[in-house]
């Protein structure tokens, strides 16, 4: 079957008449795009569309705050502001947003945690998230993470060993980001314990902070995306690529302020400010990789 369904094949596929299809998507039920005037229904969302129905009553449900929370994102935080979805951001690293959105206080959590023992990123057994039966995670981007150096680099780091040198003060994050969890990976495989490194005397609570602490010469290396790299003019030695998803409830997938972000992200203005940004794959961008 197609990724995405005509509205005859939408009709069949949920055993509807054309005219009912037509009558949901006017009443902004059905999720769908135009496309040349013609309707195309994503053959993912209508599968989640079906299971959200499946999950009972959900007038009952407790309202879930309009918040973003989890690790910073520098593409993802353009596009909740140019989007226009409303959400508010609270992003203080992964570990914090799988919490809020456990808790009920958030309605994404974006998410680039790292299995140290099988490599693979987002697990929801590992993170706790097993439980949730309706838990969705939809990709958002393949990042570049990498160490963030001082323009020029004049300490001429050009692997993660060197970060052990005498005189090289290294920038962290707090425990349960997803960034302090891929250092600590990628130490362990190169064989360097974080003892023997020089490490800044307060974490950065963000991709900016760290970028930041690194500009203004508080610390000369720490591990984040290229993207923040970028925007604080600093040299980027890339080593390591990472899946970066949106964790949520299927409810709070249909939702506007989710659907006003998604949407966007297929706009040519998106594409051309991540390109800016560097760093990014989008070629999985909205795919759903996890539907409990």
């Amino acid at each position: 079957m197609h990724a995405y369904l005509t509205t005859a094949e939408v009709a069949d596929y949920l055993r509807l008449k054309e005219r009912k299809v037509y009558d949901l998507v006017r009443q902004g039920e059905l999720p769908c795009v135009r496309v040349t005037g013609k309707l195309l229904f994503p053959r993912q969302s209508i599968d989640l569309w079906l299971m959200n129905h499946l999950e009972g009553d959900q007038a009952s449900a407790r309202p879930v705050p309009v918040v973003l929370a989890g690790s910073q994102d520098p593409l993802l935080e353009w596009a909740v502001r140019e989007s226009g979805s409303e959400l508010a951001l609270l992003c203080q690293g992964s570990g914090d947003g799988v919490r809020r959105l456990l808790a009920g206080q958030a309605m994404l959590a974006g998410l680039h945690l790292l299995d140290d023992e099988t490599g693979r990123y987002n697990e929801p057994a590992r993170l706790g998230l097993a439980g949730m039966r309706d838990l969705v995670l939809v990709r958002w981007a393949i990042r570049r993470q990498g160490l963030l150096l001082a323009p020029g680099n004049p300490l001429g780091i050009r692997r993660l060993a060197d970060l052990a040198r005498p005189g090289v003060r290294v920038a962290h994050r707090q425990p349960d980001a997803g960034a302090s969890r891929l250092l600590e990976w990628l130490l362990s495989r190169a064989g360097l314990p974080a003892e023997r490194l020089d490490w800044a005397p307060h974490p950065a609570l963000s991709e900016d902070d760290l970028a930041l602490a690194v500009r203004q010469g508080e610390a000369d290396a720490g591990v984040g995306v290229e993207a923040a790299a970028r925007r604080q003019g600093l040299d980027f030695l890339p080593l390591h690529e990472e899946c970066f998803d949106l964790a949520l409830r299927r409810r709070s997938y249909f939702e506007p302020p989710v659907q006003r972000l998604l949407a966007f992200a297929r706009e040519p203005r998106f594409i051309e400010r991540a390109e800016a940004l560097g760093g990014y794959d989008l070629q999985e961008l909205g795919r759903v990789v996890y539907n409990a």
